[in-house]
């Protein structure tokens, strides 16, 4: 399956206005952003555990990347509350669950071979440091050669530098509604900027979002 794996193309996706598809666990379900593969393939999801929700061990053999947007997440490392950032490396393994359900934005198969560390993030109860611009507040989770991975809170009414992507931009809106020059993006967006792209981003009511850049340099 291909979707949206076209990384020289600007992407804009509500995923609240996607069907929930199923995965190898009846309990756990799929709101598909990105796919290039069938079953084991690089991904971008929204994925919605019921309560009970497992899944057997599995290794990621490219990585894992997870936020999880509400509820709790489990695994054999530890539990993981509304906010928390995970990053299981290339070559790791797992059996996730949950007890109560949980929502989870994730990303698949896109890790360097190379990129070794576990890094888990509750965000909720991390120290912010100030933007680039007033009203920005910014929350490093991730680096690892061109790829830097972040959180990022805007005030009403913060706008910010027109500027380029080297090595693209991915966004995904956990709160509020962010905006630039081509359009608004409510909760639950999901935004993809190939290398060398331009934008002049904003928002008028306040959001906070997932960043990712530099990764796309050499996808």
């Amino acid at each position: 399956m291909q979707l949206n794996a076209n990384f020289a193309q600007r992407c804009a996706v509500d995923s609240n206005t996607l069907p929930w598809m199923t995965s190898p666990s009846p309990l756990v379900h799929r709101r598909l952003l990105e796919r290039n593969g069938g079953e084991v393939a690089r991904a971008t999801s929204v994925v919605r555990y019921a309560a009970g929700a497992r899944f057997d061990s599995h290794r990621h053999d490219l990585g894992e990347e997870i936020l999880v947007l509400e509820g709790t997440l489990s695994d054999e490392s530890g539990v993981y509350g509304p906010g928390t950032y995970i990053k299981n490396p290339p070559g790791s393994a797992h059996a996730p669950f949950s007890e109560g359900g949980c929502t989870l934005f994730v990303k698949l198969r896109h890790l360097d071979p190379q990129d070794q560390e576990r890094v888990v993030v509750p965000t909720r109860q991390a120290q912010w440091r100030q933007g680039l611009v007033p009203g920005l507040s910014v929350l490093p989770l991730d680096e690892f050669g061109t790829c830097h991975t972040a959180m990022v809170r805007w005030a009403p009414d913060t706008y910010f530098n027109p500027h380029r992507h080297c090595g693209g931009e991915e966004i995904f809106v956990v709160e509020g509604v962010f905006s630039d020059e081509h359009g608004d993006y409510p909760q639950g967006s999901w935004l993809r900027s190939p290398h060398l792209s331009q934008h002049q981003p904003f928002s008028r009511k306040g959001c906070l979002i997932l960043v990712k850049t530099g990764h796309l340099l050499n996808a």
